[in-house]
């Protein structure tokens, strides 16, 4: 008797605007159930693919001979559920990406890369026996008593219908509201699995070890498992199995823990869910925060109930917008755990200061009281390097990047210049190239001349034991080095730092008990942007810097956000100075809906890389007039193409277009009926030299 043959569909990482189908055909003499993982031939390559169906009779359109048979089966993993099926799928469609792009991104690296007997001996090294109970903290691991406002708050979500919004200030237990949640979730089922998003890798592992102090002893120190870049891939598949299998709890991680496979995931809360990291840049450009929304949804409605909360002391105003119209539910945390006061602001009026003022005198003497007393301060200034440019004043020759529409940076540190957009990185000249002058000074400030200005001015200062004052700097060039971000907390912690001088990595999440001034050095950058975005990102980081004051509640009668700027009286700083967000928001809504930007439209934008901006802009012009001909165009504001911001990146020109409309679903239908057009406009003559082209939805920066 002849054997049954079953036609598999696998979904396979196909190229970026192929002409591949998201899911191929293959045979198999066996019934894969759906969502399991598999290798298939792709051309020359031997692929991981995740079958989507199994039909005992092929497609009607598939010549059968030509169908290629699976390698091989991932054998001791079970295949990925419904639920996450389904979120990839949307997440697909709705971003405008192909399915296997997705899909297969959402997968461990080294899962997609390892092969059969690879497979197989991973399997073997990762059944060990669980962590001994030696290594389990021995302190006590009591939660502790609860504000009236924590209580309230934990009362209101275990009834709560629709995603929540946790609107709590610096400083008002937020975490400890997550770490209740998470515990009344993981006790009342024996499987529930909770998941914590954190927009930042460098806040993961002080809230991993949060957790597991709460949570080692009751369920194991495997059952919290953190999910990040910044791991190595054994570390990432190790946790993406913990996570499959169900043995982990807890899952913490950035914006890609969203699409992990969590088949038993009964909370998601996604901390700080303003940041903006949350959105890709790459890829299939997604925001992990709307995907968090949507899968507790989507597990809700496959028969288990799932509740997210957003939390943040400064929400982004898509999540405030929809608390305001009812579709997610405000729960309000205003008042600081222990009584302590939010920090006072003080603006330093900068036109009032001596000329070429680096820190105003009050401010240093600020500083200089602060340390004295045995209490920290915080420096931000948003722009890491020694100096933004290095200029030769004789010709005017600036560090121009060779490749991008950007100013190499000047780090002193190694001596070099340094493009941060292409990474291009090339030694200080000793004099200009252009004229030969020896005279070539940096222009502007970065972390590194601060802290070495600082310095400088604390010198001779002591500290209440006598050691001179101590002045560090925290950003993305001095956490580079494995362990140094953890180093550098330490210090901060045990009291060892006085100053730091840091981004915006160190103004949000983190808990300074000893800080009790924080002061922005640059704020005035984005009173005045072309970005709409810009107020509400810098009167959130403004808010959330100015949390890191006075967290210690016997320390915050006295802590102060100070701030130097040119224009005291804008608007921005009346609300900041009363610690009034709902206002702020209200007049930023207000403006939105007048000029009509998000969130009262939709938009996504279409851009093109080539290697001429005539190219680029070809193709979009092309683009454009392709959409105008589709049904449902009338619904929609087409753009004309212009030039990103940033025109040029590696020696890659690049233009965007954008497209807008009140209504959702019609944005949605043009974006889906778009692709063909594309494909087409892509092969026209005149945009020849065009590199790629991708659709970002709901972008946040034009």
């Amino acid at each position: 008797m002849a054997t049954e043959q079953h036609w598999p569909s696998v979904v396979v990482p196909t190229p970026a605007h192929s002409s591949l189908a998201d899911c191929l055909t293959y045979t198999s003499p066996d019934a894969l159930a759906p969502g399991t993982l598999v290798r298939v031939p792709l051309g020359k390559r031997d692929l991981l693919g995740v079958v989507w169906e199994c039909p005992t009779q092929p497609p009607a359109d598939l010549a059968c001979e030509q169908a290629r048979a699976v390698s091989s089966v991932l054998s001791g993993i079970s295949p990925l559920n419904a639920e996450w099926r389904e979120l990839v799928l949307f997440a697909a469609q709705y971003y405008q990406r192909a399915l296997g792009e997705v899909a297969l991104a959402a997968l461990p690296p080294q899962l997609r890369d390892l092969q059969p007997d690879q497979w197989q001996r991973r399997l073997k090294k990762a059944a060990k026996p669980a962590q001994a109970e030696a290594d389990l903290p021995n302190e006590d691991t009591t939660a502790p008593a609860l504000s009236t406002e924590q209580v309230a708050a934990l009362a209101a979500l275990a009834t709560a219908t629709q995603p929540v919004l946790l609107f709590g200030s610096t400083g008002s237990g937020k975490t400890e509201v997550y770490l209740q949640a998470a515990h009344k979730v993981l006790a009342a089922d024996p499987l529930a699995q909770v998941l914590v998003m954190v927009p930042e890798i460098n806040l993961t592992p002080q809230l991993q070890q949060r957790f597991t102090h709460r949570f080692a002893r009751l369920y194991g120190a495997a059952a919290v498992v953190a999910l990040h870049s910044g791991m190595t891939p054994a570390q990432r598949l190790t946790s993406w199995l913990a996570a499959h299998t169900g043995a982990a709890r807890i899952v913490l991680g950035t914006r890609m823990a969203v699409l992990a496979s969590l088949p038993h995931l009964r909370l998601i809360v996604v901390d700080e869910e303003h940041d903006p990291s949350y959105k890709s840049q790459d890829g299939a450009r997604h925001s992990a925060r709307d995907l968090a929304v949507y899968r507790a949804r989507l597990v809700t409605r496959h028969g288990a109930n799932c509740q997210v909360v957003l939390g943040s002391a400064t929400p982004s105003l898509e999540s405030w917008h929809a608390a305001t119209a009812g579709r997610y539910l405000r729960l309000d945390m205003a008042s600081r755990v222990g009584g302590g006061a939010l920090p006072a602001l003080r603006l330093l009026n900068m036109a009032q200061q001596p000329k070429g003022t680096v820190l105003a005198p009050a401010l240093l003497a600020a500083l200089i009281e602060r340390a004295q007393r045995g209490e920290q301060a915080l420096l931000l200034l948003n722009r890491r390097g020694y100096a933004p440019v290095l200029a030769c004043h004789a010709c005017g020759w600036k560090s121009q990047c060779p490749s991008c529409s950007a100013f190499r940076v000047f780090h002193k540190i190694d001596r070099t210049l340094r493009c941060h957009h292409c990474g291009l990185t090339e030694r200080v000249p000793r004099a200009c190239p252009e004229c030969g002058n020896l005279d070539i000074a940096p222009v502007g400030k970065g972390t590194e001349q601060l802290e070495e200005q600082v310095t400088a001015l604390l010198s001779g200062q002591q500290r209440p034991d006598g050691q001179p004052l101590r002045v560090a700097r925290m950003d993305a060039d001095s956490t580079r080095t494995k362990g140094s971000l953890e180093a550098q907390l330490e210090r901060m912690h045990s009291g060892e730092v006085d100053v730091l001088v840091g981004t915006q990595m160190v103004a949000k999440g983190h808990d300074f008990r000893r800080i009790t001034l924080v002061a922005a050095l640059n704020a005035d950058a984005a009173l005045f942007a072309s970005d709409y975005r810009a107020p509400e990102r810098m009167f959130s980081l403004l808010m959330q810097a100015g949390g890191r004051a006075g967290r210690d509640a016997a320390l915050s009668s006295g802590a102060e956000l100070w701030v130097q700027t040119w224009h005291p009286t804008h608007s921005l700083f009346t609300a900041l100075k009363k610690h009034d967000f709902p206002a702020f928001a209200a007049q930023q809504l207000e403006e939105r809906e007048a000029a009509q930007l998000p969130p009262f439209v939709y938009q996504a934008l279409l851009r093109a890389e080539a290697r001429t901006q005539e190219a680029a802009q070809a193709f979009l012009a092309a683009a454009r007039e392709a959409a105008r001909a589709l049904e449902g165009a009338e619904h929609l504001t087409l753009f004309p193409p212009v030039p990103m911001a940033m025109q040029r990146v590696a020696n890659v020109e690049r233009a965007q277009m954008l497209l807008e409309s009140t209504s959702r679903p019609a944005l949605q239908h043009v974006l889906t009926h778009w692709h063909t057009a594309l494909t087409a406009c892509r092969a026209l003559p005149e945009a020849k030299g065009l590199i790629r082209w991708a659709i970002d939805v709901d972008p946040l920066a034009i």
